[in-house]
């Protein structure tokens, strides 16, 4: 028996399979359920087409850059400098084009470029200093946040309607009769999410990512290289979050160094809420991607009924609260 099979056996005598599929199919039953009770309580405006369509668009930013925080989730680390990174992305976009003059996509791919470095930089960190994640990442957040703000020197960068050419329509509505039925940076999320979960259910690097979560010194005695996998999990984390300061851009048209702050939150939140585990080894795209629709039905829901954001914060709050005292609850009745 080969190395990489006694780590799957292992993960694999976890749980039944039963439970993974319920662990799978529990957030999005409990999309359905959030969402009924809005279709019986919100606006009729709630119940339309448009209103799904602005959902997709909204859960997009988070859900993108949630891809990433999977899989440094699913790892056993945490990524705080998700929002900053965001911030970054937009700022060299608009400089790029701006004050360069590249084409939209080069700038495109030297903001995801941007974001690839900064998490580069925190798994390199991570596993060269032996620092947790949380503390490696605080930091990150502020440096790169500073290093934002003095791109933009601490304004926003406007860039001119004729450069954009098509990065402004990422986030746009789709047109009345377009075959497309959803804006490009939901077929986006879509395409990315497929590909995540292909890679943790179906590569060697996604069976080391789970393995290395649930019991990382075993994974190390097993063979895998656990400083490759987790430099890798950061640097995938810092490009995703470097695509949603792409989708970021292509819904402001500016490069913004104060933009998403907290978004972080927002992301880790939509990992729990969708399965994930803080403790390491659980996670599942779906459930992520789910995760942060229920965020987004929710702001979406109670915006449409007007009720005061302070209501939202207090709602997800609790959601956030019961779905980490599920998961601890589970760990305690399988241990």
């Amino acid at each position: 028996m080969t190395d990489e099979q006694r780590i799957t056996g292992r993960m694999g005598m976890l749980e039944p399979a039963w439970k993974r599929r319920l662990n799978t199919l529990g957030p999005l039953l409990g999309l359905l359920l959030v969402y009924s009770i809005f279709v019986v309580i919100a606006p009729p405006s709630f119940r339309t087409l448009m209103t799904l369509e602005t959902i997709g668009r909204q859960a997009t930013i988070v859900g993108i850059a949630a891809l990433g925080m999977t899989l440094v989730i699913i790892s056993g680390g945490i990524d705080l400098s998700a929002g900053s990174v965001v911030a970054l992305s937009t700022a060299v976009i608009a400089t790029l084009l701006q004050v360069f003059g590249v084409g939209p996509l080069t700038a495109a791919v030297g903001g995801v470029a941007a974001g690839a470095l900064c998490g580069l930089i925190n798994g390199v960190l991570i596993t060269s200093l032996r620092v947790v994640p949380f503390i490696v990442t605080l930091g990150m957040m502020l440096i790169v946040r500073g290093a934002a703000k003095g791109i933009g020197k601490e304004q926003k960068i406007d860039v001119d309607f004729e450069r954009l050419k098509w990065l402004d329509e990422l986030m746009a509505s789709v047109p009345k009769g377009s075959w497309m039925l959803l804006p490009l940076g939901v077929w986006v999320l879509i395409l990315m999410a497929v590909v995540v979960a292909l890679l943790l259910r179906y590569t060697r690097l996604g069976r080391h990512i789970f393995a290395v979560g649930s019991n990382e010194e075993t994974a190390r005695l097993c063979g895998v290289a656990v400083w490759r996998v987790k430099v890798m999990v950061f640097t995938l984390c810092g490009a995703f979050a470097g695509l949603a300061g792409l989708m970021q851009f292509s819904r402001l048209t500016v490069g913004d160094p104060t933009v998403a702050v907290g978004l972080e939150l927002n992301v880790i939140a939509a990992v729990v809420i969708g399965g994930g585990s803080l403790s390491g080894g659980e996670g599942s795209i779906l459930g992520t991607v789910v995760g942060a629709l229920i965020m987004t039905v929710i702001d979406n829901g109670c915006g449409q009924m007007g009720l005061p954001n302070w209501v939202q914060e207090i709602i997800t709050g609790v959601i956030i609260i019961v779905a980490v005292a599920l998961d601890r609850l589970r760990h305690r009745r399988a241990a």
